[in-house]
């Protein structure tokens, strides 16, 4: 299927909501790793979302370009062309852009998607993802506002983080404390700034003891009865069940039933990353290993080439991350419901 318009996006999101799952959103930073998760989807039957950080965007225009945009465009009309090969829905969203970075990256994005509706065109990309965790609430929520009227204008859904994300990503850290947990009163004020939808449309990435990076199960202190408090609190206040579309940031190490339980209390999309990296590259590293003297030219030797050919070692990394979003897609109940 070709990559989700704006209509089949929200209409992706509005299941996953109604239906108690979640969409993995799986960060990558090269065709291959791209391929590779789309092909996971498809074979958890699974709809999905493909994202790409800042440094991941940077990274795919090249190591010595360095252009963010440049790596984000190319990402994703190769995206476009690629996913009308497999029977699955799939929306790409760009990741973590914090405020120095915005001129630079979602901006000019939006400027990109806003041409292309202009033009009778669907938006480049279907959600881009602001990220004010750095900044106070207030200032937060000011730059949200003037963000979802682009992003709405631009049929595009923009996702906003009320509060802080620990550990690192992108060479952006957090220390891990009190901070890590969302109050009634943020949630309250976000509302309040950018409404329930009559803006323009919103993902939440409300946070309740989030960690990125790696951490071995039951290390990260989560707490998503928080969530549940949340929607309940601003439901009454709006007159709405469950008024945010939730986004669950730092997973890594979350045990299966806090996952679930953030599920059922409105989480519609979990970003991974850390988890598929390693699902791509520890195939790598046993290729390599296993076949030492094939893909080294050792003691005056020629090696193999079929051992060395990239086609031969990227297959089998390909298909480790594949079954790491298959993975994703049954924790996260949204293997087997595909939109047909």
């Amino acid at each position: 299927m070709p990559i989700a318009t704006p209509d089949v996006y929200a209409e992706m999101l509005d299941r996953a909501k109604a239906g108690s799952f979640a969409y993995p959103a799986i960060n990558v930073s090269s065709s291959q790793t791209l391929n590779a998760a789309i092909r996971g989807f498809a074979e958890a039957e699974s709809d999905g979302i493909v994202q790409v950080s800042t440094g991941g965007a940077e990274f795919l225009s090249g190591t010595t370009v360095k252009d963010m945009v440049l790596g984000a465009q190319a990402l994703a009309e190769y995206a476009h062309h690629v996913a009308k090969g497999y029977g699955v829905n799939i929306a790409l969203h760009t990741d973590h852009c914090p405020k120095d970075k915005l001129d630079s990256y979602v901006r000019p994005l939006l400027a990109i998607s806003q041409e292309r509706v202009d033009g009778g065109r669907d938006p480049l990309f279907q959600s881009h993802m602001w990220d004010g965790s750095a900044v106070p609430l207030e200032e937060n929520l000011q730059i949200a506002e003037e963000l979802l009227g682009k992003a709405a204008a631009a049929r595009i859904i923009l996702e906003v983080e009320i509060g802080v994300v620990g550990g690192e990503e992108d060479g952006v850290a957090n220390e891990i404390n009190d901070k890590l947990y969302t109050t009634v009163d943020d949630a309250l004020a976000t509302v309040r700034a950018l409404g329930t939808g009559e803006k323009g449309r919103y993902l939440t990435a409300l946070t309740f003891g989030n960690v990125h990076g790696v951490y071995k199960p039951g290390n990260v202190k989560l707490r998503p009865e928080i969530l549940q408090q949340i929607q309940e609190e601003v439901g009454k206040e709006v007159g709405k069940d469950k008024p945010f579309d939730l986004v669950f940031h730092g997973g890594s190490g979350s045990l299966p039933e806090e996952i679930s339980a953030a599920v059922d209390h409105g989480v519609v999309k979990m970003n991974v990353d850390t988890d598929t990296q390693y699902a791509f590259t520890r195939p790598v590293a046993e290729h390599m290993f296993r076949n030492f003297d094939g893909v080294l030219k050792v003691d005056g030797e020629v090696g193999n080439k079929k051992q060395y050919d990239p086609r031969t070692w990227g297959k089998v990394a390909e298909t480790g991350m594949a079954a790491r979003v298959v993975e994703a897609a049954q924790s996260l109940r949204s293997a087997g419901q595909r939109l047909k």
